[in-house]
């Protein structure tokens, strides 16, 4: 572990106290500790950092700890992008007390933890890995997986491109188990809809920067979509890039396949206008989404919350539900406290009314949305017009062909 890797602790609610490892709830009340593992520094710091840390801190002053009687500590650590460095943190802090880790930006470090949280029988919600394997064969009864997935991505604005006359696509993919995973579900999305893959480059996460020869190879295949299996700082650098050299404006068309609010804002209406991506949350979609943008936004006043952050604050509501539900005394028991969630509905500002699947797969409808034009922002961070709501039964993958082992044949 290194100096970086532990941030320290936030408080969120009640006195400051050590780790909780050894103190006895009955005796000190209703205590829990929450730790947030993410990347504060790193190619994914705007889609995770502390905007999630701000959302998990909302999330305790809404549910109205205080007036529960509950103390509230909020730790967090950056696993550096790391998954040798994400699996030792979240082992440490479950060997010390905490009751829930949450946020997880990077699909190798969340599924590194995913099989940290099944080892130790402790509560994990990833709201920021994108891979559906979470809920599908390294699935385990201490996980949940919020917000998104690759399957999800795929066949929302993988689809949506399709339809639109892409038929020939080359990729350019973070070679890792989320660029690799969301590369190989788009392809067969293409392919069953009479389209063809042309080319594919797979480079370095997360060193590269300069994804130029990446873009030429990719404008000399012809292909009519460039698909960017890829997120964070990464996908802003390689749109923009796309666009110095004329990509776009000879006519290929780039997919993003997972875009979020907050690389909008980092590229600009001007490069990014027109690009299609999917959401599962958009602060602008409603009455309940602006009020709960406009109270986290005082402690994250410069980034306003993505649909994982705002998981985040959606997860953590229903963790301290379900733990109220079940006794803190149990707090500590992954899978009793992840089997109660399954059991209650989820009800948030972010998210509205949904669940939580047998496979631990949360269920929320999915966004299709179109980048505005500059001339049709009105006000700050007003940056997608709602093309298409897609329902949660038809945004993630059929519980039967996941391959989870909790699922019942």
């Amino acid at each position: 572990m290194t100096r970086r890797t532990v941030l320290g602790s936030a408080l969120t609610i009640g006195a400051m106290t050590a780790l909780p490892g050894s103190r006895a709830r009955a005796a000190a009340g209703k205590q829990l500790t929450i730790g947030v593992c993410t990347d504060f520094s790193g190619v994914y710091s705007d889609i995770g950092g502390k905007t999630s840390v701000a959302c998990v801190h909302q999330a305790i002053e809404d549910w109205g700890a205080v007036a529960k009687g509950y103390d509230i500590k909020v730790i967090q650590g950056d696993h550096q992008n790391k998954p040798d460095v994400g699996a030792g943190l979240a082992r440490q802090w479950y060997d010390n007390g905490v009751d829930l880790v949450i946020d997880v930006p990077n699909s190798a470090v969340g599924l590194a933890i995913a099989a940290v949280a099944g080892e130790k029988n402790k509560t994990y919600i990833n709201t920021n890995s994108a891979s559906s394997l979470l809920t599908g064969k390294k699935c385990n009864a201490s996980t949940i997986h919020w917000s998104y997935d690759t399957y999800m991505l795929s066949h929302s604005t993988g689809g949506a491109m399709v339809a639109q006359g892409g038929k020939t696509w080359f990729f350019i993919t973070a070679d890792y188990a989320f660029g690799q995973l969301l590369r190989d579900q788009t392809s067969a999305v293409v392919k069953a809809a009479g389209g063809k893959v042309v080319g594919d480059v797979d480079y370095p996460f997360p060193q590269t920067t300069d994804f130029s020869s990446f873009l030429l190879q990719a404008q000399s295949s012809g292909a009519q979509v460039l698909g960017l299996a890829n997120a964070g700082k990464d996908t802003v650098n390689s749109i923009k890039q796309a666009h110095q050299f004329g990509i776009t404006q000879s006519g290929m068309k780039i997919a993003g396949l997972l875009i979020y609010l907050n690389d909008i804002h980092g590229i600009g209406l001007e490069i990014a206008q027109g690009l299609v991506l999917t959401e599962s949350f958009y602060w602008n979609m409603s009455d309940r989404t602006r009020a709960f943008t406009k109270r986290v936004l005082p402690r994250t006043p410069n980034n306003y919350p993505s649909m994982a952050q705002a998981g985040c604050y959606s997860g953590t509501t229903h963790f301290l539900k379900a733990v109220d539900a079940i006794g803190v005394d149990q707090a500590g028991n992954g899978p009793a406290v992840v089997t109660q969630m399954k059991k209650m509905p989820t009800e948030d500002d972010a998210f509205g009314s949904c669940s939580v699947r047998e496979d631990g797969r949360f269920m929320c409808p999915s966004y299709l949305f179109r980048v505005k034009k500059p001339g049709e922002s009105s006000i700050p961070w007003d940056y997608y017009d709602l093309l298409h709501t897609t329902s949660a039964e038809d945004t993630f993958a059929p519980l039967a062909t996941e391959g989870c082992p909790l699922v019942k044949s």
